[in-house]
């Protein structure tokens, strides 16, 4: 999947802090920069290449929907607003989506989950993928082909990587699934998700990972099942 370059316009430090937060957690996706107005963001648009705004409404000087009707070729943009108001305007402007604050991360990633990936005529040489992970309130980046599994720890998840390291940051394991969803990574048990590329051995109720055996949970076994069934041919 094609990396999607990143810019957020919005004035309000702390809604843009958590943008900010949010696209650092999804893989596909790579901040370039945030702006506090219009200008400064075409400045930016005309620097670098900018695959997805994430555009407040509410701008100082320039609105942010004049400021979108000025652009001749527009990014791929996501709506960041307080009010219900302009949804519809939103939408005639061809926008991929509307988010309404306070925004919550489930949230946030049904919307980045609508951008289109753009038509190639030639198969891209694939990217080595990368998530920063806040831990300990440092931004640490790991390799999503690393990660050999990961456990839930109820509002926190410990990500297990070679040689026995592990680091702990705060994200529901759901909501990590989410963001995992199309990079080899299947969900087995309520507490535990694998990366099938580091997947040693299985039976009908574990399986072996870096040496230890995690068990599948019941109420996943079927979809477990098929995903490995397929897996081992």
């Amino acid at each position: 999947m094609k990396t999607f370059n990143c810019l957020i316009v919005e004035d309000e430090p702390l809604a843009a802090g958590i943008l900010e937060d949010y696209i650092r957690q999804i893989p596909f996706l790579r901040l370039v920069g945030k702006c506090g107005d219009a200008l400064n963001a075409l400045e930016v648009l005309r620097e670098a290449s900018i695959d997805v705004l994430f555009l407040d409404i509410h701008l100082p000087g320039l609105k942010g929907l004049d400021f979108l009707r000025s652009l001749p070729h527009p990014p791929q943009t996501i709506l960041t607003t307080a009010y219900h108001d302009y949804a519809l305007e939103g939408y005639d402007l061809g926008v991929v989506d509307y988010l309404l604050k306070p925004i919550d991360f489930e949230r946030f990633v049904k919307a980045v989950q609508k951008l289109k990936q753009p038509a190639s005529g030639t198969a891209a040489s694939p990217e080595r993928l990368f998530q920063f992970f806040n831990v300990n309130k440092k931004m640490v980046r790991v390799w999503l082909d690393e990660i050999r599994y990961v456990e839930s720890l109820k509002e926190y998840v410990r990500i297990y990587l070679p040689e026995e390291k592990s680091i702990v940051t705060k994200i529901h394991l759901g909501d990590l699934c989410e963001v995992f969803d199309g990079y080899g990574f299947l969900r087995i048990h309520r507490s535990y998700m694998v990366a099938l590329r580091h997947i040693e051995a299985f039976t009908a109720s574990e399986i072996t990972v870096e040496g230890k055996d995690i068990p599948i949970g019941r109420q996943y076994k079927d979809s477990v099942t098929e995903a490995l069934q397929s897996f081992a041919k």
